[in-house]
């Protein structure tokens, strides 16, 4: 079953279940000046789940083309992407718990034909006032029994869902609340010394994979706490990469049938093996995938917002492409990343049409920014090779002071890692003291953002979750 496969039977399933379809939202919201980019399929619908109507009723279904900045540190592993589309359903104060269980085990089990004693289940342990989620154990328990099967139902306090993550750090008039996640199980992998064993929600080494997550939205956050909304929604989200991959049996998702012509184009123009440069090549595959989307909303490479984001996702692919090496690089010293991007259109021609229609600009405004990378990268270098009255070759490994590094930080936009390629060395641990420093002074004269990511290093304006992300990556690529 192919990605557009499980697309057209998530979608039929649950419009046969009384749900209107409705349209993708961009990935660059309009007019909602608190985000950059959508990166949940509920993003869009927070007023009706507040209670507002909706044009298309109480039952709504879609797929959700999502980008999350915040997960740029995680990209590497086999289950992670920045770019990513979510299947979802949603009741807004129509069906609850006691029909959204049942439907989703058939979804997996029949309509995708996955095991069902691969399948696990975490419910809300509970917060305060709020009690663990009985009912939802209630309701798998009966979901175990009708198939005859020992129940795999874990408790665990992280099962809970907003925009902003955990009660605690919910803002006055969030809403959000408990929620029940299926993680399936991949056989070929075996738990190691840091696992938490058959337990998926402390299981850290990949063996278990998150497949599905039903949000039960009654409650939204106040002034004085925790309080119950006027109405009762499910929000669900289910990402398609990773169906895809429990689908196929396949824990690394950069190997299934979607991404394994885009790794296989990574490998034919750099003459490397995917087996010896597994997380090089997943993040030159997510990056540009991530990329593509972007551009394809008409956003350029900047200093500022969304252009600050693509021009890091360009920036940390072609530096994971130069890596590599070898006939990835053409005759100018250039990646030669047409191949790949090539290859992404074509991988997402069925569910996404306009990225091959728009091609050519895609193309263009990654290939321009890798222009002015290079030039970034060669203005560096005679900036600190002027300073130390160094020859124009750089030889070996030069060491220059944590200020020099801080001021091609934030001047040039290089990361720690991306200098240190440059042939330089520095006080790890002065850096990141000058970014701690950096990003308080910044934060204090800035507006935040809900998490989808914004920074502007060279104008001091960093922002937000997306900001903190950004000094905390640099400071661990600093640290190592």
């Amino acid at each position: 079953m192919t990605a557009q496969g499980i697309i057209l039977r998530y979608i039929s399933f649950f419009e046969a279940r009384g749900h209107k379809r409705i349209p993708n939202s961009p990935l660059v919201p309009e007019n909602d000046p608190t985000t950059l980019f959508t990166s949940a399929g509920m993003q869009p619908l927070v007023p009706y789940l507040l209670g507002e109507h909706h044009p298309e009723g109480k039952k709504l279904t879609n797929v959700q083309n999502c980008f999350r900045a915040q997960d740029i540190d995680e990209i590497g592993d086999n289950h992670h992407n920045t770019f990513f589309r979510m299947l979802g359903n949603w009741s807004l104060g129509d069906y609850f718990k006691k029909e959204e269980i049942p439907w989703l085990w058939e979804f997996l089990t029949e309509e995708l034909k996955l095991p069902k004693d691969k399948l696990y289940i975490t419910i809300f342990s509970g917060y305060k006032d709020i009690g663990y989620d009985k009912e939802a154990q209630d309701l798998w328990k009966k979901v175990f029994e009708k198939e005859n099967l020992e129940p795999k139902i874990f408790v665990d306090e992280t099962n809970w869902w907003s925009r902003s993550g955990p009660p605690d750090n919910m803002p006055a008039g969030e809403p959000g609340g408990p929620d029940t996640e299926v993680y399936f199980r991949f056989d070929d992998l075996e738990h190691n010394s840091n696992c938490g064993g058959d337990d998926p929600a402390k299981c850290k080494c990949g063996k278990f994979l998150e497949i599905a997550n039903s949000v039960f939205i009654q409650y939204k956050k106040t002034d004085s706490g925790i309080e119950e909304l006027s109405q009762k929604n499910v929000d669900f989200g289910g990402g398609l990469e990773r169906l895809l991959a429990a689908v196929e049996n396949n824990s690394d998702i950069f190997q299934t049938s979607l991404f394994a012509p885009i790794i296989k184009s990574i490998e034919e123009v750099s003459n490397k093996e995917y087996s010896a440069n597994q997380e090089s090549m997943r993040i030159i595959a997510d990056h540009f995938t991530a990329a593509t989307f972007i551009a394809n909303a008409k956003i350029k490479p900047s200093n500022k917002e969304q252009g600050y984001i693509l021009r890091r996702l360009i920036r940390r692919g072609l530096d994971n492409s130069y890596k590599l090496g070898g006939a990835h690089s053409t005759s100018s010293g250039q990646a030669n990343i047409e191949p790949v991007l090539q290859a992404i259109a074509n991988q997402y021609d069925q569910t996404d049409p306009e990225i091959k229609q728009n091609f050519v600009e895609i193309k263009n405004t990654i290939i321009e920014e890798e222009q002015g990378y290079k030039g970034t990268l060669n203005e560096a270098k005679k900036l600190i090779a002027k300073r130390y009255k160094l020859g124009d070759e750089l030889k070996g490994v030069t060491e220059i002071t944590a200020d020099d590094a801080f001021l091609l930080y934030t001047t040039h936009g290089l990361s720690p890692t991306q200098i240190r390629s440059l042939g330089f060395t520095f006080d790890g641990l002065d850096f990141a003291d000058k970014m701690e420093e950096h990003q308080k002074v910044s934060r204090a004269g800035a507006g935040k953002k809900f998490a989808g990511g914004l920074a502007d290093t060279s104008e001091a304006t960093i922002m937000g979750h997306t900001a903190t992300h950004l000094m905390h990556q640099a400071i661990r690529d600093i640290l190592g």
